[in-house]
């Protein structure tokens, strides 16, 4: 084995395929009894695909990414609309024009419209920051409004810190539009698979130099002594690639970095749907931040329709749960670099993805990353 490789999410399969596609030997130590990491989807009991760590899609903004992911998987054009509904009323997001008309009286509603057009110009979106920030009156007040309606308590729920604590890039992942335009991303490339992320993980996992072992957690046997990588109490010999919690490789010895993790409710009943679009959000509402319904995750057909309720809770490496998001502060990432500075003292560990790098990736910011590093491996 010439590398060893943490984690058979997106970052770790792709080197994996790229390193073995050069003849080097790759092993795969995945923790979870199944490939594809958070992107793991199945068939449900009622013949629905549902992804047991909530929705994702393709998008990317880079033609060279999505040939890169159309070599191990058929994909299906697929533009994810998602909303969000307080007060009873349901908005499309990111906000847009609709909003103004569904929560404001048409007289002011049409003022506001004409003033943001006017403000913006010809751009089509601004981050809630800009928009709070800004110098009319009218403008800022709606921003104010969807904050405390909808960023202020969703993010709360989410991240578990108010606000003012978290990075504002957190925030920014959200504009708001000044149209009537639809569609959660505005990326030239928005697909669903064909058959399923579990396939497309299938794909391009199968190759001969590549051997993947599930129900390994590598924290039994890697660790770290005096700036040395141990397998089994030995200095390891193959170069590692690590792509989980970075604190944990530690013992922790900063302090626990903080994640965020999730529980999900599963549902299904025999109506054939539960809300306006696949995934809606619902800031108010006492403890879950969202609902997905799969049914529209890709479009399927079938009776009734699958659902789960999204319950952001606090990651602790005993509960049983999985680290999902890096909860960004300007403490977080003090702490995080810390760590990594110890990383980068180690000569054959190398950190990548979402949970070691520390960073928020979106699918094809992490596939970017990945291949990245496996360039850099050559």
């Amino acid at each position: 084995m010439q590398y060893l490789i943490i984690g058979c999410g997106l970052c770790g399969a792709v080197v994996a395929h790229e390193l073995a596609e050069r003849g080097h030997s790759v092993e795969i130590w995945e923790r979870r009894g199944h490939i594809g990491g958070n992107m793991y989807d199945y068939v449900d009991k009622h013949g629905f695909l549902v992804q047991k760590y909530g929705p994702h899609t393709f998008h990317t903004k880079t033609k060279a990414l999505y040939d890169y992911m159309c070599r191990f998987e058929d994909w299906q054009p697929y533009k994810l609309t998602c909303g969000a509904v307080w007060d009873g009323k349901y908005t499309p997001t990111p906000f847009n024009f609709t909003t103004i008309d569904t929560f404001y009286p048409a007289a002011q509603a049409q003022k506001l419209k004409t003033k943001l057009q006017q403000a913006f110009g010809e751009r089509e979106t601004a981050t809630v920051v800009e928009v709070l920030g800004h110098e009319d009156a009218d403008i800022r007040a709606y921003a104010e409004y969807l904050f405390a309606n909808d960023y202020a308590p969703y993010t709360a729920k989410q991240w578990g810190v108010s606000p003012d604590e978290i990075d504002p890039s957190v925030l920014k992942r959200v504009p708001l539009r000044f149209s009537y335009n639809e569609g959660y991303f505005d990326d030239p490339y928005q697909v669903m698979p064909q058959h399923s992320f579990t396939a497309f993980f299938e794909n391009l996992l199968n190759h001969p130099n590549i051997t993947v072992r599930l129900g390994v957690d590598a924290l039994h046997h890697l660790s770290v002594t005096d700036g040395i990588l141990l397998l089994d109490g030995q200095a390891a010999e193959q170069t590692v690639i690590y792509t989980g919690a970075l604190d944990e490789l530690f013992g922790c010895r900063f302090g626990r970095l903080p994640y965020r993790s999730l529980r999900f409710e599963w549902k299904y009943t025999k109506e054939e749907s539960v809300q306006a679009a696949p995934v809606v959000a619902y800031p108010q509402e006492d403890g879950y931040t969202r609902i997905t319904e799969y049914k529209k995750l890709p479009i399927q057909q079938g009776t009734g329709s699958s659902y789960a309720l999204e319950y952001p809770i606090a990651y602790a490496a005993d509960s049983g749960a999985e680290p999902y998001y890096p909860v960004l502060t300007e403490q977080s990432a003090a702490q995080y670099a810390q760590y990594k500075a110890l990383a980068n003292e180690i000569p054959d560990l190398i950190c990548c993805g979402r949970l070691a790098d520390f960073k928020y990736y979106n699918m094809d910011q992490a596939l970017a990353r990945a291949l990245e590093i496996a360039a850099q491996l050559q």
